[in-house]
């Protein structure tokens, strides 16, 4: 079995039922990150991994043509399977529990690894939440931040819209095979996210919606993103899943407030006492996530090199330096540290512009972040 290609050697760990994703994690460690050799050793050793006698049968006898049509999926352009052992797996989700094993992505899979926001909500918004959604995801994405969320009916569905149509691209993680959608109603808005974003998930082509996939998704979507934004959240929504997750790993919660009559409110309201941020605006979000951006960029840089890691989405390096903008930012920084708040007092300019404009000049080594939310301007190498 070790002579098997890799991405068969892979599909077929995958596809084996009864091996959870902790556990072949584990044995891709035992074997040196090795799909190959990973197989060899679970067909050896099976009871090691605890496999369950279905496990062990699917790898005397795999279901060829399962296997040929996952191949297939992958050899399409733009498709990928996005491993674990691959130097570009996002490691936001490194530290999520458990930690996927792959993600099959459909579209850019490099937009993975930008900062991302969550946005989220109900189903059944009404017009102030979907209004609240475009609002939201498009003063986002326009600060540079990339709009994550679940495909769902609702503010998930207006989320997406409006970043595409703000110019940005929209990441939609979702409960099903990277070849289904649902709703079914979305098929148009996943097919443009696919070209403009990317469309990514744990479950393998050809699995449908399930109830208890989208718990599992809900997990992903946190786990992408610097934090989770609640637009509007019903007593029992879904979205309270994704918030908690987002809370367990450390991350921003912030959450819309409505009012007390409206019952899509009670879930934000809830999340405020229970020690979510509460915003009014982007900026309010921008403001708590710029320190969260720029590290994920120093991270990624020292991983990947400065030349490939990913920045954000603005000005183009070798262009900021004729932009107006950047050059008035720099002026008014001066030579000594100064806060986000002094800054938009000097330029003029809206926070969400300047923060995507300071992450930009600090991935170029021009500016520093210091304790505080206060920045400086590095000496001219």
């Amino acid at each position: 079995m070790a002579d098997l290609d890799n991405d068969r050697a892979w599909l077929l760990l995958l596809r084996t039922p009864g091996l959870s994703a902790s556990r072949l994690r584990q044995l891709l460690v035992d074997a040196g990150r090795s799909a190959s050799s990973a197989l060899d050793r679970l067909a050896r050793r099976p009871e090691t991994y605890r496999l369950a006698s279905a496990g062990v049968a699917w790898l005397a006898a795999p279901d060829e043509a399962r296997i040929e049509a996952d191949l297939a999926w992958m050899a399409e352009p733009g498709h990928r399977l996005l491993r674990c052992t691959d130097e570009d797996f996002p490691p936001q989700l490194e530290g999520i529990t458990p930690a996927p094993v792959v993600l099959w992505v459909a579209g850019d899979a490099s937009l993975l690894l930008r900062p991302q926001v969550a946005v989220i909500g109900s189903r059944s918004a009404g017009p102030v939440g979907l209004a609240n959604a475009r609002a939201f995801a498009r003063d986002l994405t326009a600060a540079g931040l990339v709009v994550t969320s679940g495909l769902a009916d609702g503010v998930d569905g207006a989320a997406h819209t409006a970043a595409l149509e703000a110019g940005g691209p929209t990441i939609a993680v979702v409960g099903t095979g990277p070849d289904r959608v649902y709703p079914r109603k979305h098929l148009a808005l996943a097919r443009v996210i696919v070209d403009q974003g990317a469309m990514a998930t744990e479950f393998p082509p050809g699995t449908s919606a399930r109830p208890d996939h989208f718990p599992r998704r809900n997990r992903i979507i946190a786990g992408l993103s610097l934090g989770t934004l609640v637009i509007e959240a019903g007593e029992k929504s879904g979205s309270l899943i994704t918030a908690r997750f987002a809370a367990e790993q450390g991350r921003e919660v912030f959450a819309v407030p409505g009012s007390i009559h409206n019952p899509l409110a009670e879930g934000c309201h809830q999340l405020i006492a229970d020690g979510a941020r509460l915003v009014r605006r982007a900026d309010d979000v921008v403001r708590v996530l710029a320190p969260a951006a720029l590290e994920l960029g120093r991270e990624l840089a020292a991983r990947l090199g400065s030349d490939q890691a990913p920045k954000p989405r603005g000005t183009a390096a070798p262009a900021w330096r004729d932009d107006p903008d950047y050059l008035r930012l720099l002026a008014a920084m001066g030579d000594d540290p100064v806060s986000l708040d002094d800054l938009v007092t000097r330029t003029s300019l809206p926070v969400t512009s300047l923060a995507s404009m300071l992450l930009m000049l600090e991935l170029e080594d021009i500016v520093a972040t210091l304790p505080g939310n206060r920045y400086q301007r590095l000496p001219s190498r």
